[in-house]
């Protein structure tokens, strides 16, 4: 059983008002939305006060509950959270009670690959939808792809595919690893690994570290011995920005490409240009790239206090997305949702023209960013250049190449 406190913590309520938006042929007798319930529950299970509460937590709240503001109407909408601290087994706990007990509909965020795959069987033999911002393993649309979750922001092999291509251009040929020892860390650190040597790069060493460590001295070391002139970090957003301070401290920045595979704005914020200037990133999401995802970011600014990362976005346009196939379908049901989910375009300020493959990864545009050096921003937020646009196909796993067994061969 979850203790009260932390399944209520940080909960948010918004109560939409009801009408008759829904297709006759999904209503009840009384010509409102068949919802179970007689609401759309979704909760948002995240990290609140952990190492990543920066790049997902509160942020996450505030982005489902402005995408109910946004696409609630004609609904009975209610958005709930809870701290998943961390641990595999306490988000397990929260997403049982919040199936069996509070009614929740969907979940969305899910930061962090292994509560992701913890949570993912029971939400598929409960028949509830679960909306992937912030669980990152390729795997969730590979091997282990369900047919109610959607990997709606990144995974490790787009990410690798990006990232591998563009440094290795730059001349960065030799590459180390520091893996998390977590599911998304070793599923990015392999994925990175493969695209590392199809552009004819060479992986010299990894070592593999426990979340949440505060020394990494022995690993930098022995990675600058191991003749590496590019050390990738396949960690989160606590582990990326101690690594990346120490590594600064060794003077290793002046000599090597410093890779945080799965950075994210805050990240970058954290440590300051000084440190991060010229890294490459591979994002889905940059708030000041577009007039669009300006206009948004100042709106999520100014109920977050802070600019909003990807993952974000993603928990924004994935739920978003969501209530528009409830009301279009007129029920709660998941295969219903999904299969209009499927069917509908995403078109938002986070994927112009988005689209729900049959392995469950929703296919959009990324970036290649790069962080500015010291004087080139003109303001705190302002932190990258976009390089260029990488094309969704052309940066995800070809279907032809899935693992997916709901995948058509």
């Amino acid at each position: 059983m979850v203790h009260s406190s932390l399944h209520l913590a940080v909960t948010a309520c918004l109560a939409l008002a009801v009408s008759t938006a829904a297709p006759a042929a999904a209503q009840t007798a009384d010509g409102t939305p068949n919802l179970s319930g007689g609401k759309v529950k979704v909760g948002v299970l995240t990290d609140i006060a952990g190492p990543t509460s920066m790049a997902n937590g509160k942020g996450s709240v505030v982005a489902a509950q402005m995408a109910a503001e946004d696409f609630g109407a004609g609904l009975n909408v209610e958005v709930i959270s809870a701290d998943h601290s961390g641990k595999p087994d306490v988000g397990s706990q929260i997403a049982a009670r919040w199936f069996d007990v509070d009614g929740v509909d969907a979940i969305a965020d899910m930061q962090g690959s292994p509560i992701g795959f913890a949570v993912q069987n029971m939400a598929a033999q409960k028949s509830k939808i679960m909306l992937l911002s912030g669980s990152t393993s390729s795997d969730f649309s590979g091997k282990a792809c369900s047919p109610l979750t959607v990997q709606w922001t990144v995974d490790t092999y787009n990410l690798a595919k990006g990232a591998a291509k563009s440094v290795i251009e730059a001349g960065g040929t030799k590459w180390y690893f520091l893996t998390v020892d977590q599911a998304y860390g070793h599923a990015l650190t392999r994925d990175t690994s493969e695209q590392v040597k199809l552009n004819g790069g060479q992986v010299v060493g990894n070592s593999v570290f426990p979340p949440n460590t505060s020394d990494f001295a022995s690993f930098l070391l022995t990675a600058s011995s191991a003749g590496a002139n590019v050390i990738a970090i396949a960690a989160s957003s606590g582990d990326t920005v101690t690594a990346l301070k120490q590594a600064d401290e060794f003077g290793l920045s002046a000599k090597t490409k410093i890779v945080p595979l799965q950075s994210v704005l805050t990240d970058v914020h954290a440590v300051g240009l000084k440190i991060a200037h010229d890294a490459y990133e591979v994002s889905p999401f940059y708030w000041d790239r577009t007039p669009e995802t300006r206009a948004w970011a100042e709106k999520f600014y100014a109920k977050a206090k802070q600019m909003p990362t990807g993952f974000h976005a993603g928990v924004y346009s994935s739920v978003a997305h969501y209530l528009k196939a409830v009301k279009a379908t007129g029920t709660d049901d998941a295969p219903a949702v999904m299969k209009q989910m499927e069917k509908e375009r995403v078109h938002d300020f986070f994927a112009s023209d988005g689209y729900i493959r049959e392995d469950r990864k929703m296919i959009h545009d990324m970036y290649l960013l790069q962080v500015k050096k010291p004087g080139e921003n003109k303001g705190d937020w302002d932190l990258y250049n976009v390089v260029q646009t990488l094309p969704g196909e052309s940066v995800n796993r070809p279907l032809s190449d899935s693992p997916c067994p709901l995948v058509k061969k």
